[in-house]
């Protein structure tokens, strides 16, 4: 005989108590024996079998769910469940606007009719894009080290044989293949600590204080990580300019620190005043730690110059209150109005004394990006650092090396940049004359970028002392405003939007880099060509005469 099953006789209906249990047995001959069993056993076998039915079928229904290709949980990434760090950033460069003009882009390649036959992406400070032709030698210097082959070819002068030949040399296996070491291949950040010297009449640089990076940005980015911690009120507070470029408030929000705004002054040219970075700092001691200030110069979006004086001054106030100095001086070759000088942070800071010199900490960064170059796609670009603590600047060394090393082939280009053709050599010529008409160019046009919008009815464009940009303010009827908030939109996005589907001419709004509350405006480049810049600024002036009768 084997064991069948279990049973319980219920004998006292009205308490529906067990009052008898057994054991049924099945026998050879086809009949069943019942054994009597405590109910205490009868309850714990009775639970068991429940039990084991219960895995049963949970484990049925999940190996149908498998079968069919499905999971018994939603998506682990939602929108709910993402680091809500990352879904809070905002790039207004390459926002809402950018995004709408791709649309634009394919609609007109499907033949979507519109008022215009392209978009101009006037947005972005994206030389090459926007029709800048590369400077020469410094494609020649890079198509070398790609092809190694060519420095056997007798049309690439011996200038840019040689720095090619040294680059290479610097590179593992001679390659721009190889990875580089984490800081950057030694021969170029030599070349890079002697660019720095001389650019700043002797003022000495130590090439193990040069970091290269993909790009400003990647450096920004770094020393911001090593910057932020804490809690509270002391976590980290960084200061930034207002207009702002959003690099700073998307990185601060990714990496959770304090945003701390001080303005400038558009009435003095966007000029930068110590009594509101004190004002900006006391207020933000109430609720964070403050412990950098970053300034952009020449400035983004606001294309603003600082005088020797005003440097000073920040230095000042940087070492008053124990603050990292943190100097964006990408554009450092972009200056184009009469009396405006780039002075480094660097040299000022020496030149200042040793009260200073020894005590300000100090990172400036640089690009291959602007300036003359407009080279963004190879993402070159380099870090110094001054006055850094050694164990700091360890953990700074151990942070770069976690992404292994910079694209090389833009180290190659910021070697280029920063040892160009000297007197004397045979591509000094061509390139001191290319480098020269590209900067002239962007000189005239910034001019007449100013001149022309200061006759647009409502707009007030202050002077493009330096940078790419111009950030004119403009005048928004209240109507439209009113319009605008209804929809849930800066008056100023929607301005650009307008235009952007009347006169397919992508611009930046103004709340996009931060503006003072009532003000609005929007950051446009100067990079394209004379002949299209003019057809944008006249297009610009008609959208606005029509923007303000729809408006009044």
């Amino acid at each position: 005989m084997w064991f069948w099953g279990v049973s319980a006789v219920i004998f006292d209906k009205g308490s529906r108590t067990i009052n008898d249990a057994c054991l049924i047995y099945c026998l050879p001959g086809g009949g069943v024996e019942l054994n009597p069993i405590p109910i205490s056993l009868y309850l714990y076998i009775l639970c068991y079998t429940i039990s084991l039915q219960q895995r049963g079928t949970s484990a049925a229904n999940m190996s149908q769910k498998e079968v069919n290709g499905s999971s018994h949980r939603g998506k682990v990434l939602t929108l709910e469940t993402m680091n809500q760090n990352v879904r809070q950033v905002e790039y207004a460069v390459r926002g809402p606007m950018v995004l709408r003009a791709v649309q634009i882009e394919e609609e007109l390649k499907k033949g979507v009719k519109k008022p215009f036959t392209e978009v101009i992406k006037a947005n972005v400070g994206d030389a090459h894009a926007m029709g800048q032709k590369p400077i020469t030698f410094i494609r020649q210097v890079l198509a070398l080290c790609a092809y190694p082959a060519l420095l056997e070819d007798d049309k690439f002068p011996e200038d840019a044989k040689l720095r090619a030949r040294r680059i290479l040399d610097g590179c593992g296996g001679q390659s721009i293949g190889a990875y580089s070491a984490s800081q950057g291949i030694e021969c170029i950040r030599k070349d890079v600590a002697s660019y720095i010297e001389k650019r700043d009449g002797g003022i000495p640089s130590n090439h193990e204080n040069i970091y290269l990076s993909t790009g400003a940005s990647d450096a920004i980015v770094t020393m911001l990580k090593l910057l932020i911690c804490g809690e509270g009120r002391t976590r980290t507070g960084v200061m930034i300019s207002i207009p702002q470029y959003p690099l700073y408030s998307a990185a601060l929000t990714e990496l959770q620190g304090v945003q701390i705004n001080y303005y400038l002054d558009e009435d003095k040219c966007w000029g930068l005043d110590v009594g509101e970075l004190r004002r900006s700092l006391t207020a933000a001691r109430e609720h964070c730690n403050p412990r950098a200030l970053c300034i952009i110069n020449p400035g983004n979006p606001t294309g603003q110059v600082q005088s020797r004086q005003c440097i000073e001054d920040v230095i000042r106030f940087a070492k008053e209150e124990g603050l990292l100095l943190m100097a964006d001086e990408v554009y450092q070759d972009n200056v184009y109005a009469e009396g405006c000088v780039f002075h480094s942070f660097k040299k000022v800071l020496f030149e200042m004394g040793p009260e200073f010199s020894s005590v300000v900490e100090l990172v400036s960064f640089h690009s291959t990006s602007k300036c003359y170059m407009g080279e963004c796609g190879f993402r070159g670009g380099y870090m110094e650092v001054v006055n850094l603590d050694p164990e700091v600047k360890a953990q700074l060394t151990k942070l770069v090396s976690v992404r292994l090393c910079s694209p090389v082939s833009g180290q190659a280009l910021m070697d280029v940049v920063v040892n160009p053709p000297q007197p004397g050599e045979p591509s000094y010529a061509t390139f001191t004359k290319e480098r020269a008409a590209v900067l002239a160019d962007l000189a005239e046009k910034a001019k007449l970028t100013e001149e022309s919008f200061n006759n647009v009815p409502g707009f007030h464009c202050n002077p493009v002392q330096g940078a790419m940009y111009t950030f004119p303010r403009i005048t928004i009827p209240q109507k439209a405003i009113d319009q605008a908030k209804a929809a849930g939109q800066a008056p100023d996005q929607m301005y650009c939007m307008k235009l952007l589907e009347t006169t397919g001419i992508c611009l930046v709004p103004g709340s996009g880099f931060g503006q003072r509350e009532g003000t609005f405006h929007f950051r446009m480049t100067i990079l394209p060509p004379k002949e299209k810049l003019k057809y944008v600024l006249e297009k610009i002036a008609e959208f606005n005469a029509q923007f303000l009768q729809d408006y009044s």
